[in-house]
């Protein structure tokens, strides 16, 4: 296992370098960060040249590359440049984002992913029941629904049940609009009443869509496998049937979720757009669209390199969970 695990490292490493290179490139020709610079008056030529030469923009996009990966490997991950934005360094800006992210999207996907594969093995083992029925519905209900309808609908709800609770004379628990001001303080009873009211509205949004996926993939390789050889042998050999389907059948079914799981995971937290714009959070999507919109290159790159690394670590980790699952893998 500790070789296969070696192996697959050794496999990132390129996949990582590769792709960062072409990303730079395709920022890099994208467009020039000083156009604006030209229509401001009193700027000259010689301005304009000055500060390409400051910024590194007259030399060739391989050097320019390799500057900035030695730099990026070093810690230095150099200033925003956005023309009329103060300069952020791209460091801080980049781990804060992901951090206000990252706290939505850990717990959603955790909760999604353990409601959705419950959900689909009893799914699939109670097959054609009124409880298949039900959570077939409400997957496809949620599939049905773009992200940013859901994430309005559980808002407007969140504020109504803001509002029943002022009408109580009680305080409004639910933030709708960003994080609590003032983080969260006070006794443990009180950090978690704060702490849960931050969070539970984009957590229930981004887990609603989720766990759709989850659960018609966990339902649909598990009837796969119950239909399979080795489990009607297992069957035949008299082996009980919740034998049959946690010791033989429920591990082969994950392989499929795990892939799901590493590919949403990653995808989720390199920036929760829409998620976010609703519920007024500034996390990797925000940092997206105004990288993207002022043109800042160093912002970009920062975003660009911190996604791809997010992607590749947990393709390594679905791999891992492969070799786990199934010997047979690890071994191939």
């Amino acid at each position: 296992m500790i070789r296969y695990i070696i192996r697959r490292l050794l496999i990132s490493i390129p996949i990582l370098l590769i792709g960062s290179f072409a990303c730079y490139v395709l920022v890099a020709t994208a467009g020039n960060p000083l156009a604006e610079m030209r229509f401001r008056p009193g700027v000259t030529e010689a301005d304009i040249k000055a500060a390409e030469i400051a910024l590194g923009l007259d030399q060739p996009v391989i050097v320019r590359y390799w500057n900035w990966l030695t730099d990026f490997l070093s810690g230095d991950w150099g200033q925003s440049i956005a023309l009329g934005q103060a300069k952020t360094a791209v460091f801080p800006a980049v781990t804060d984002a992901l951090w206000t992210t990252g706290r939505l999207v850990i717990g959603a996907e955790l909760l999604a992913l353990t409601l959705g594969v419950s959900v689909g093995v009893l799914a699939a083992v109670r097959q054609y029941s009124i409880f298949d029925y039900l959570a077939t519905s409400t997957a496809f209900l949620m599939f049905s629904m773009p992200i940013f309808c859901v994430a309005v609908i559980v808002k407007n709800y969140g504020i109504q049940f803001n509002n029943v609770l002022e009408s109580m004379g009680l305080d409004r628990w639910l933030t709708t609009a960003g994080p609590r001001p003032g983080g969260f303080s006070g006794s443990f009873g009180e950090v978690i009443f704060k702490y849960t009211g931050t969070f539970l509205l984009p957590t229930l949004a981004l887990m609603l869509i989720s766990f759709a996926a989850y659960s018609r993939f966990e339902r649909a390789s598990m009837l796969e496998i119950l239909h399979s050889d080795f489990v009607r042998t297992a069957r035949a050999k008299g082996i009980s049937q919740g034998r049959v389907i946690f010791k033989h059948a429920f591990r082969n079914a994950l392989i499929p979720v795990a892939t799901l799981f590493s590919l949403n995971f990653g995808a989720v937290l390199s920036g929760a757009i829409i998620t976010e714009t609703v519920f007024g959070w500034s996390g990797m999507g925000t940092l997206l669209v105004n990288s993207v919109r002022q043109f800042d290159p160093p912002m970009l790159m920062g975003w660009l390199a911190v996604t791809a690394t997010l992607i590749v670590l947990f393709n390594l980790f679905a791999d891992i969970v492969y070799g786990v699952l199934d010997p047979r893998i690890r071994l191939g």
